[in-house]
């Protein structure tokens, strides 16, 4: 049986933002999401070009597992079209965008995951997180370390680990999945879910058509605070012919930069084939996503352009060591300095003849009074944001030595028993030979906890 996909895409730029970072599509075969991050106007060029090449999946000639092996080929020549952005404006080094895209075969869903928007799956009731976030957060969650409800309100919530940047290690997370009839499908960027509860959203999405579902979503964030961007694409697998049609939809920073504006523009846009057109000029077939990414011709003067770019370089090679090595005096971490704690100033590298890293603050907590995890991330030096991140990081790991110190006080002590004496000997033998027990040694204290859990001060000396 061959289904189809009902759907409908809406991004709101928030309340707080001036322009919107976010891109979304929507087709019959591909549900994609991207969201840009970059200063100077770059992370809706990182999100809009993503959505520009991965979009180009949505066919029905992809299909089984051969959508694994399209996906993860059409995320990586998004990532080679980020790093040719950056080569033609180096002011965009540092943007980048998250990429969660679905592609659709009627019977199965191919899915690629990169950095920390969702894809979520309503089916009976019971909502599901498809993809896993790339984030520092979710990484403790992994580890037992903070509960999902503590990962909701961390401060560092948004700090991602991966995400599309134009460097060679930006591999997506691929997964096939089973659908069915009733399934419904949503992909958001986290200006959604870090402000709306997963019941709030299974609330939402239980009832009404994807177009519904995605203004009611986007108005919750909205209500509850969100200061980011919020997109949402919602799609139902249903057999009959989706209500929506198969027109794509554009959404976000890609249907705005396509209308040749930035800011709220128009929420949604209609995708052009290739072959269509409306008379109204040589280029109205085209798909302005297109025109817009596509070669330009060579400028005049590329050589005095390039001639001054050097000559700006060479004078700033003084000066650029002296502000380099400035900025690593303004840096902290947490490190060792012989058998304790210490907050250093500067950064954890060595360079000959150059000193990048002083003790700031020496600490009382002994390192071998932690446990084994946390004395290798001292061991290793923990980076902080700040001199207050630091000492915030030094008191987290105070309280872990306190708490084992404490569960080892708790422990019955073992008694040891006296060694033997050894008396010389005698010529004349005694009376009444006395007969004494062996002696016993006494046993080390282990360093596992009782409990045996992982991490749990061992190796605590």
């Amino acid at each position: 049986m061959t289904l189809s996909l009902d759907y409908a895409a809406l991004s709101d730029v928030g309340r707080v933002r001036r322009n919107n970072e976010d891109s979304a599509y929507a087709g019959p075969h591909l549900l994609l999401l991207a969201d840009g991050m970059g200063g100077a106007a770059a992370g809706e060029v990182a999100s809009a070009a993503a959505v520009q090449v991965i979009r180009r999946l949505d066919t029905s000639g992809i299909t089984g597992p051969d959508m694994m092996e399209a996906l993860a080929g059409a995320v990586h020549r998004a990532n080679e079209r980020l790093s040719e952005l950056v080569e033609e404006d180096p002011e965009r080094e540092g943007m980048g965008s998250t990429v969660t895209a679905l592609l659709f075969d009627g019977e199965h869903l191919g899915m690629a995951h990169l950095g920390d928007s969702r894809a979520y799956r309503l089916r009976d009731g019971l909502l599901y997180q498809l993809s896993h976030d790339h984030t520092f957060v979710q990484s403790l969650v992994d580890e037992g370390r903070i509960s999902k409800e503590e990962a909701f309100t961390h401060p560092h919530r948004n700090l991602i680990l991966r995400v599309l940047d134009g460097r060679p290690d930006s591999d997506p997370d691929l997964e096939m999945l089973d659908v069915q009839v009733g399934d419904r499908l949503l992909l958001c960027s986290d200006g959604l879910p870090d402000y709306v509860s997963d019941e709030v959203i299974v609330a939402s999405m239980a009832d009404g058509t994807p177009d519904s579902v995605v203004v009611e979503l986007i108005t919750h964030a909205l209500e509850a605070g969100s200061n980011d961007n919020i997109t949402c694409v919602v799609a139902d697998v249903v057999e009959t012919p989706p209500a929506s049609g198969d027109q794509p939809q554009l959404v976000g920073a890609a249907a705005e930069l396509a209308q040749g504006g930035t800011g709220r523009g128009e929420p949604t846009i209609a995708v052009r084939g290739h072959g269509g057109g409306d008379g109204h000029g040589g280029g109205a077939g085209l798909d302005p996503e297109e025109l817009r990414y596509a070669p330009q011709a060579p400028k005049r003067f590329l050589w005095l352009r390039r001639l001054a770019v050097l000559v700006v370089v060479l004078a700033l090679i003084g000066g650029g060591g002296w502000f380099a090595y400035s900025w690593t005096q303004k840096q902290y971490y947490v490190g060792t300095d012989g058998d304790y704690v210490a907050i250093f100033k500067g950064v954890d590298q060595e360079f000959p003849g150059l000193t990048l890293s002083n003790v700031y603050e020496r600490q009382t907590l002994q390192v071998d009074k932690l446990p084994t995890y946390s004395r290798e991330q001292v061991e290793g030096s923990i980076q902080a944001d700040d001199l207050a991140g630091a000492r915030t990081i030094v008191n987290e790991l105070q309280r872990t030595a306190d708490e084992c110190a404490a569960k080892a006080t708790t422990k019955p002590p073992t008694k040891p028993t006296t060694p033997p004496v050894t008396t010389p000997p005698v010529t004349t033998p005694p009376k009444t030979p006395v007969s004494k027990p062996p002696a016993t040694v006494p046993a080390s204290p282990s360093s596992t906890p009782a409990d045996g859990s992982p991490d749990d001060c061992d190796g605590v000396r």
